[in-house]
């Protein structure tokens, strides 16, 4: 049952709920507001490797958790702020030793 909007102490949007207090990842305040693009990813490669509650490999639960993240945020989220986030995912590949994504 989905919660309704203002019903006390319950989050309006359960995407925001997920990135708060994901069971997948416990992820360190701000990371998706960072503005280095390495930092997020290698804030979210700490967060996935130290989670024990994790369901896929370490690359997958931090690239899903980006994803979950830009997808949610959808039309609503800057250019720059795409673009940075994009970036993160590239250096999130480079440090689990993924081919990066190809411009084109």
């Amino acid at each position: 049952m989905a919660a309704k909007a203002g019903s006390g102490d319950t989050p309006r949007r359960w995407s925001q709920q997920v990135t708060e207090i994901s069971h997948a990842l416990d992820l360190e305040p701000g990371v998706f507001s960072l503005s280095d693009p390495r930092e997020i990813a290698r804030s979210l490669q700490r967060s996935a490797e130290h989670s024990r509650q994790r369901k896929a490999g370490a690359f997958q639960s931090a690239m899903s958790m980006l994803n979950f993240y830009v997808n949610r945020a959808g039309r609503k989220l800057p250019a720059e702020r795409r673009r940075c986030l994009e970036a993160a995912k590239d250096e999130l590949r480079a440090i689990y030793g993924r081919p990066r994504h190809q411009q084109g």
